[in-house]
């Protein structure tokens, strides 16, 4: 099992909470658009609020074929982004910056907003077979265009 993130504060938690819970992951510092692996390594891969950090399309799609890049044939990935058409965003732009605190401080942390149309878009436009997209398990409304995540599990062929 390998973890990677841009930020060394979330590898200190992932470290702490793998101590936690007896489990040894590989820990990582890394960037999605440039995944320190070889080609085909991966059966699967998790990519949970990560890609709507990354500013500009053509950085977000490099990272989209590095996930590619990295998954075995066959391989599938689950992907979560926030959704552009959540209610908090309505009326905004897709690249918001969102307050976030962590101890005393706030910072604004980038945030793309992407709507289901678009992540299917990116994601088959590098390649992946899109298996399904859906809104997290937890929205109980029967819209889901309106959800705060969209989920999308795709597999490289």
């Amino acid at each position: 099992m390998w973890g990677l993130d841009s930020s060394g504060r979330m590898i200190k938690l992932a470290v702490k909470y793998a101590d936690k819970h007896n489990i040894s992951p590989n820990l990582l510092m890394a960037d999605a658009v440039q995944l320190p692996f070889g080609d085909d390594v991966f059966d699967y891969a998790l990519a949970v609020a990560a890609y709507h950090h990354i500013p500009g399309r053509q950085s977000r799609d490099m990272a989209f074929r590095e996930l590619k890049r990295v998954l075995k044939p066959g391989g599938e990935a689950f992907i979560t982004v926030w959704n552009r058409w959540q209610r908090i965003f309505l009326g905004k732009g897709k690249e918001v910056r969102v307050p976030w605190k962590t101890g005393d401080q706030v910072i604004h942390r980038h945030y793309y907003l992407f709507t289901y149309f678009e992540i299917g878009r990116a994601l088959s436009g590098v390649g992946f077979k899109v298996l399904a997209m859906r809104p997290e398990s937890y929205y109980k409304l029967p819209w889901k265009c309106f959800s705060r995540n969209i989920c999308v599990l795709v597999k490289k062929d």
